[in-house]
């Protein structure tokens, strides 16, 4: 939702000067002009993008560094196949199936749809790290890959697929322009500018589109935590 603007002027009242460096370089180089008093937080500039306030004319996301082959978080894509007292191992067929998009992650945390200012700018920075090495997934719809494996779970353990995908991390910061200028001058807004406290995970597409990641056979024994927790899910 849009806040209702200020009357008089406008709260971000900076104007900045920003160096054109290489990528790498391309630090903190921003020269605050004016009082700062009136000028948003970093939360509101955030706020404003995610919610494509009406006060402003573009939002986009910098990037400032960026990681291949970053692997995501751990998560079970199978069914639980229990063989607790058992002395025997269990030979079984698992149906494994799991899928990736891209995830915007900040401090307050919020994902920006491609339909918005700054999702557009997100599928933008996506376009500029797929490359013929990396072929990255660039907007919000889910890809995903389904199959059996065949597999041996251990005697008293309980058996699971686990995947984790593999991901471009591209860190950065958000650069806000708004409607209302300042002495003829529009107002560049970035409050955070260098910072790399935004990340965008783009997961890692093979060349037939299906994800890239690690994908592996856990056996947890059985009467631990972790076995519980996994036969309570299923």
């Amino acid at each position: 939702m849009a806040r209702t603007p200020r009357k008089g002027t406008h709260r971000s009242k900076k104007k900045r000067i920003t160096l054109a460096l290489a990528p790498v370089a391309a630090l903190a180089v921003a020269v605050p002009l004016m009082n700062s008093a009136g000028a948003a937080t970093p939360d509101e500039v955030a706020a404003d993008c995610r919610a494509d306030s009406d006060e402003l004319e573009n939002c986009e996301f910098v990037p400032v560094g960026v990681r291949e082959n970053s692997l995501g978080p751990n998560k079970v894509v199978s069914d639980v196949t229990d063989n607790c007292g058992e002395d025997e191992p269990k030979e079984t067929g698992f149906s494994v199936t799991g899928s990736v998009s891209r995830i915007v992650q900040t401090d307050s945390g919020f994902s920006a749809g491609g339909d918005s200012k700054i999702g557009n700018s997100f599928f933008e920075v996506g376009i500029k790290f797929s490359t013929t090495e990396y072929n990255v997934k660039r907007d919000e719809t889910k890809t995903g890959f389904s199959y059996s494996i065949d597999e041996v779970v251990k005697p008293d353990h309980v058996g699971v697929f686990m995947w984790s995908e593999k991901r471009t991390d591209v860190s950065g910061y958000l650069k806000a322009t708004y409607k209302d200028e300042q002495d003829g001058q529009k107002v560049f807004f970035s409050p955070r500018e260098g910072a790399t406290d935004i990340h965008v995970f783009y997961p890692q597409l093979l060349k037939n589109g299906t994800p890239d990641g690690r994908l592996w056979m856990r056996n947890v024994k059985c009467g631990t935590p972790e076995a519980d927790r996994l036969l309570n899910k299923a």
